[in-house]
């Protein structure tokens, strides 16, 4: 009797003190769905754009004397999307195809039978549309996030236009059945809606590609290649007129190349590539001639492997045409836990001395990726991903010390889709000790880079329609063509000349939401929470809660 009075009393005694606990512990998560509005003499609405004053605040380094710099611009963002299609390269692949499936699920809102339940149709593993940014905090301290899709006017996919080329000549009702990426009673769902829709012919170069590609190349244009390139800026045209389209987006999904060869008076300016095109140079891929046939069309190009497509002759095209380009390799499975894991050791005053990476896989990418040349290309894309990181912390790595870090890959093609990577990390920590991390990923690999197609079209999209005009000047200026800023869903990021390579996950996401919030006239979220840090800020917020509360219950009453 004594016990059991004794342990009433300890579990009353601790139902008080969490209530006391909820009460004292004001602030949560609050999460505002649908549109908002920016209240501030910093942020205008017109009918046509959303136009916001911005101070831009730096830290200048000069040698041991350290400047704040202010710089004051204004954004202008248009906000009509209006009626956007997607082509993509490579659309019967297994990327392709789940891409196009993935956006007819969604908006039909399909649901279907697995072994594990009922599914229906998301956007999950989407940076823009299954994630939330922090807006602010509402009077009672109270976080509140908003869904990244709501901060501006964005394309939905949904709504956009799918199409595009491929060497297989397979529809892709067929395309999807043979990627075995989506549960079959799905796919039995979606057969009639994806089997009516056939890629274009492509273009195929053999020699830069496995050879083991052959067997599927029967949808492939001929002649030259500049009839080549004709032939797509003419497809692109017909796209747009046949579908009353305002704008579109051309993204390679397809094989990964090897690298092309750099070459003096062939693809190194814009003149000597347009010109080696023309007398049908063999060392231009044909991803640069889909980037060279976009650029020309003023479409936004965005290559989703790892060659190196944008040779500086197609850099300097698209800087002359004024046209975004972005790239380089889709950041899905391993390379992006690299970029989380490694920032993370660094910072934490860890030092990664040897990454080990494997992967086997074996899907279409897998067979392709087991010929050297283009897994040397896949190589270089995946063992870069670090470099920043490690150059960032000289307390831990001297100027040109670096991890060993080597990276293989193999093709299984039992495993099909379901791609298998296995990551090895030491790292030397204090007083002489070692650190190992091993980890395994079964990386749906389909399922994981299809989101990104999105995300990069979305956003991609959104930068076309923001400009800046700096404090004393009169035109607006838009982003640099090579749109940086999408570098979150990209191994290797392109950057401008003289711009540094972020690989870091975190850095590039805060990125692309403070640009979002500079769009609206919002200060960067920084974290610092003082509101949360001083006794007499957290008094403030408790009366301004409990103030709340007396209004809400004299409301009810």
């Amino acid at each position: 009797g004594h016990n059991f009075t004794k342990s009433l009393f300890v579990i009353g005694s601790l139902t008080h003190l969490l209530t006391l606990l909820k009460t004292d512990n004001m602030s949560s998560y609050i999460n505002l769905d649908g549109e908002f509005t920016v209240e501030s003499e910093s942020c205008t609405y017109t009918s046509d754009s959303i136009v916001a004053d911005y101070t831009y605040e730096t830290t200048m380094v000069d040698g041991n004397v350290v400047k704040p710099v202010t710089k004051k611009m204004q954004f202008k963002t248009e906000k009509k999307v209006g009626k956007v299609g997607v082509m993509l390269v490579g659309l019967g692949g297994n990327n392709g195809t789940t891409c196009v499936a993935g956006a007819i699920a969604n908006k039909l809102g399909l649901e279907w039978e697995t072994k594990e339940g009922p599914m229906k149709a998301n956007y999950w593993g989407s940076l823009i549309l299954a994630s939330t940014a922090k807006l602010g905090n509402d009077a009672e301290g109270n976080s509140v996030y908003v869904p990244m899709k709501n901060m501006l006017p964005m394309a939905n996919p949904n709504d956009i236009v799918w199409g595009g080329w491929d060497i297989n000549g397979m529809n892709l009702g067929e395309a999807m059945k043979r990627s075995k990426v989506l549960d079959v009673q799905l796919q039995q769902k979606l057969y009639p809606h994806m089997e009516k829709i056939k890629p274009l012919k492509s273009v195929y170069f053999p020699d830069f590609i496995a050879a083991n590609q052959g067997e599927r190349a029967d949808n492939v244009l001929t002649g030259t290649k500049q009839e080549q390139m004709e032939q797509l800026r003419k497809d692109i045209k017909d796209f747009k007129t046949n579908n009353s389209l305002d704008k579109v987006l051309v993204l390679w999904t397809a094989n990964t190349e090897r690298f092309a060869s750099v070459e003096e008076s062939v693809n190194d300016t814009a003149d000597n590539l347009l010109a080696s095109i023309a007398r049908d140079e063999a060392e231009i891929s044909a991803s640069t001639v889909f980037a060279v046939a976009s650029i020309l069309e003023g479409c936004t190009f965005i290559n989703g492997s790892p060659q190196n497509t944008f040779v500086p002759g197609v850099i300097e095209l698209a800087r002359k045409h004024k046209c975004f380009i972005a790239g380089d390799d889709f950041k899905s499975g391993q390379t992006k836990m690299k970029s989380v894991l490694v920032d993370f050791l660094v910072s934490a005053g860890i030092k990664p001395v040897s990454i080990v990476s494997y992967n086997h896989l074996g899907n279409n990418d897998g067979k392709n990726l087991s010929a050297p040349s283009q897994f040397r290309s896949k190589e270089i894309s995946k063992s870069n991903v670090v470099d920043d990181m490690v150059a960032s912390n000289r307390i831990l790595f001297e100027e040109d010390e670096h991890p060993d870090h080597c990276v293989v890959i193999k093709y299984v093609p039992y495993v099909a889709d379901s791609k298998r990577a296995m990551d090895e990390y030491t790292s030397e920590i204090f007083m002489g000790g070692k650190n190992t991390i091993v980890m395994h990923n079964t990386c749906e690999d389909s399922l994981l880079a299809t989101p990104l197609i999105y995300d990069l079209v979305i956003l991609g999209e959104l930068c076309e329609r923001i400009q800046i005009k700096f404090e004393g000047q009169d035109k607006w200026e838009s982003f640099h063509p090579i749109l940086s800023l999408l570098s979150y869903m990209l191994k290797a990021p392109l950057v401008p000349s003289g711009a540094p390579v972020v690989n870091a996950l975190f850095t590039q996401r805060c990125g692309i939401i403070n640009v979002m919030r500079a769009c609206l006239g919002l200060a960067p979220d920084n974290h610092m929470t003082l509101e949360h840090r001083f006794e007499s800020t957290l008094a403030e917020l408790q009366e301004q809660a409990s103030t709340k509360h007396v209004d809400k219950k004299a409301r009810t009453q």
